[in-house]
């Protein structure tokens, strides 16, 4: 890497493994949650997700590249860590509970890459790039946003969780 667009081109390369990683996991988040807010949200950000790799695609063919060949390291450990709460024995409310941890531990992850991508757009004066990965920020924040309103009023899984 010898350049800030060559690190752009990384950074999207690992958001867009990062993403596809994602794609695969949440269907098994939402078949282990027991709430029924919380497996449609799931779902829900499962369509996200995809629209989300679809954006890095559209980035790739402006910068006439290819978006594979980068494994997210990051988000596999996030994932393995999603995967021991889905395997935990527990009560369907903590396992929820665990759940949302993850979720949010992975959104948090996204965030943080999708800020900085956005601001290497900016920089690079790429504002069609920092358009699109603005609105993906957005979107991981508000999902962000719903997991802790699920965990925290919504369909109250904390409290329900401190019950079990």
């Amino acid at each position: 890497m010898e350049s800030l667009q060559d690190l752009f081109v990384h950074e999207l390369k690992d958001l867009y493994s990062a993403e596809n990683q994602l794609i695969e996991a949440l269907p098994k988040m939402a078949k282990a949650a027991s709430t029924p807010e919380l497996k449609q949200g799931f779902e829900a950000h499962l369509e996200q997700t995809k629209t989300h790799a679809q954006r890095i695609e559209q980035i790739f063919e402006e910068l006439d590249g290819k978006p594979g060949g980068v494994k997210c390291k990051g988000m596999e450990g996030l994932i393995k860590e999603g995967e021991e709460a889905i395997n935990e024995d527990a009560t369907p409310a903590v396992k929820d509970a665990a759940l949302i941890a993850a979720a949010q531990r992975v959104e948090h992850y996204e965030i943080a890459g999708y800020g900085t991508a956005r601001t290497f757009a900016k920089h690079l004066k790429n504002d069609t790039a920092a358009k699109l990965l603005q609105q993906t920020l957005d979107e991981e924040g508000k999902t962000d946003q719903q997991l802790t309103k699920l965990a925290e009023s919504g369909a109250h899984i904390n409290e329900l969780a401190m019950q079990a």
